[in-house]
């Protein structure tokens, strides 16, 4: 019998993706950065459907339905009518955006069938915030649950409540723009420095070195924060209705200055911008959640939608919320609402059952391309590459034993991650023992800053040696605390002496992957998700009686995670990585030639 295929597509916003279902499953899904290598790639995912479509040996013919991930005329209407509601201040930004919106985005059917060599088979829209909610329940464990999205803005909604049963979901509440807690955060990451829609994570990481010194503002000024979670900000500290920035003169003089000058030296003022901001967003999250166990009565929840990726607000949903279990969609933010629309139409459109899966219909998040060793071979090989196979026994013994002895190895194995994090498959590993490496992988290897803390990947059933943590955590989205007796005193603090100038005392025997704040990003892993990782977690666990590593993104400041082995290979080169394992091979940095990198990507032969 013909196999029934859905693409789904996000794109020209940012994180472009695409995702193809198979009679209902989840088969294939990739961004298009990784192949661009252009990060937060927002065009048309054209390299992302070519490997989604050549992954199962179709073209797209062979597809029944194409869906986009959100309704592009209701998204227009919105910002018309937010250009008129808020004229003249707004005209220097609608010149900049409308004819855009005009020349590209009002024309998304045409650029969807261009992009497909002129497709002419069904194209389907979904809604912004139901793609997000069928990204979080479709793939769930879940025959029923709440559905909790909150992002920045889709066409009006920022986020929504909603219930999934079987092969259905039904939104039930939602709140509109302007009012958004994503905006919000995003305001303070640009007020901190960084940039919007990239740099949240850093404000979440960040926010442990400050205090809370600006929440009792930021009630007071911004925000009109009900019970339920709901809210209405004061736009006058804000400009992105009208602007073309985030914050206005007035949120500039309540937080005591204008926005950081980016890449210029972090001060408490950052820092406790940073806290503040996580303190609210986690205040809010729980609101909300408790309102979607009160609105729908389920035991379980589903969250999707950028905020969603903040591990923190989720550990605490965890903790603290009345749901007996949480689910949260490993591709959360906008490349995820490809998956969701797919998945959307299978059901909705089609009305197809549903099978639900357990541990997830995610396949670990390891859904993008993988390479054969001959394939592997050939790239090193192109690439001027020395290396060395081994089989696996071997490989797993000999790079265990580096990792115990603080060498930092890049791991490339398998499917490629969709979404945000590296799960043993595209990933920087290192000792969690060692005080020296959360600022060694920052500075030396990653390039970047020294505040930024590392994922543990922990065996799933030694977890609770560890962590407080209930249940799993494979798709490193949840926060945790280190447990009691791991913890090592903190210094009082005296004078000045506070925020960054801690980063470099050890709080844990773990120290690499422990927060200022005692707590850790968590990654759980198991033998039936990543076998091979499991393999070598078990291995370093047997010579080092430590069931865990530092885990952290294959890749630099700036660059999306490494795709093929030639990415890996110069991401290798360019850092101060000691060794590389990818596939069967094994490469020392010390045995390799001269890295010049103009002169290299000259020498590699274009696809």
């Amino acid at each position: 019998m013909k196999s029934r295929y859905v693409l789904g597509i996000s794109a020209f916003y940012h994180d472009s993706a695409a995702c193809l279902i198979a009679d209902g499953k989840i088969v294939a899904a990739a961004q298009e950065e990784r192949f661009t290598r252009k990060k937060g790639d927002d065009a048309f995912p054209s390299n992302a459907i070519d490997f989604c479509l050549g992954h199962q040996g179709i073209d797209v013919a062979g597809l029944d339905a194409v869906v986009f991930y959100d309704k592009p005329l209701i998204k227009f209407e919105r910002i018309l009518e937010t250009y008129l509601g808020v004229a003249p201040r707004g005209f220097k930004s609608f010149l900049k955006a409308g004819p855009l919106w005009i020349k590209e985005k009002l024309y998304t059917d045409r650029a969807i069938r261009a992009g497909l060599g002129g497709f002419d088979g069904k194209v389907l829209y979904a809604e912004h915030h139901e793609s997000h909610a069928a990204s979080a329940f479709y793939p769930s464990p879940f025959d029923e649950a709440a559905i909790l999205t909150i992002d920045g803005v889709g066409e009006w909604a920022t986020a929504s409540i909603g219930i999934g049963k079987g092969n259905d979901i039904e939104l039930l509440k939602e709140l509109h723009w302007p009012d958004s807690l994503g905006l919000l955060y995003s305001a303070f990451t640009y007020q901190a420095g960084f940039k919007v829609n990239s740099g949240e994570y850093k404000v979440m990481g960040l926010a442990p070195y400050g205090e809370p010194k600006y929440v009792d503002a930021i009630y007071e000024h911004l925000m009109d924060l009900r019970d339920d979670g709901s809210f209405v900000l004061d736009q006058k500290y804000f400009n992105y209705l009208s602007g073309l920035t985030m914050t206005s003169p007035a949120f500039d003089e309540l937080f005591g200055g204008p926005p950081r000058i980016p890449e210029s030296p972090l001060t408490q003022r950052e820092m406790d911008l940073a806290r503040s901001i996580q303190v609210v967003c986690e205040d809010v999250v729980l609101r909300m959640a408790k309102t979607a166990h009160r609105e729908t009565g389920a035991t379980s929840l589903c969250l999707a939608g950028g905020v969603a990726l903040n591990a923190v607000a989720n550990g605490r949903v965890l903790r603290e919320s009345p749901f007996a279990s949480v689910w949260i969609q490993p591709a959360a933010g906008d490349a995820g609402g490809a998956l969701g629309a797919a998945l959307l139409a299978w059901h909705r459109h089609f009305d197809e059952p549903r099978t639900v899966q357990s541990p997830d219909a995610m396949s670990g998040g390891l859904l993008g391309p993988s390479y054969d060793d001959a394939a592997i071979e050939r790239e090193l090989s192109a690439a001027g590459a020395v290396f060395e196979r081994l089989d696996e026994s071997d490989l797993i013994s000999r790079a265990a034993r580096l990792l115990a002895e603080e060498q930092v190895l890049g791991w490339f194995e398998g499917r490629m991650e969709f979404g945000p994090r590296a799960l043993g498959a595209r990933s920087i590993l290192a000792d969690p023992r060692s005080p020296r490496m959360q600022a060694l992988i920052n500075l030396k290897v990653k390039f970047r800053e020294g505040f930024r803390p590392f994922a543990p990947s922990v065996l799933a059933d030694r977890v609770k040696d560890y962590f407080d943590l209930e249940g799993e955590s494979p798709y490193m989205l949840i926060v945790a605390p280190v447990k009691e007796e791991r913890r090592l005193p903190m210094p009082e603090k005296t004078g000045n002496r506070w925020g960054i100038e801690l980063l470099n005392v050890p709080r844990s025997d773990i120290p690499a992957v422990t927060h200022l704040d005692y707590s850790a990003r968590i990654q759980t892993v198991t033998a039936e998700r990543t076998p091979l990782y499991h393999k070598l977690i078990t291995e370093f666990d047997r010579i080092t009686g430590c069931p865990l590593l530092v885990n952290t993104s294959f890749n630099v400041r700036g660059e999306p995670i490494v795709c093929s082995p030639t990415d890996a290979y110069r991401c290798f080169m360019r850092t101060h990585l000691d060794h590389l394992v990818i596939g069967p091979f094994l490469l020392t940095k010390k045995a390799q030639p001269d890295f010049n990198e103009e002169a290299w990507q000259q020498s590699i032969p274009l696809d």
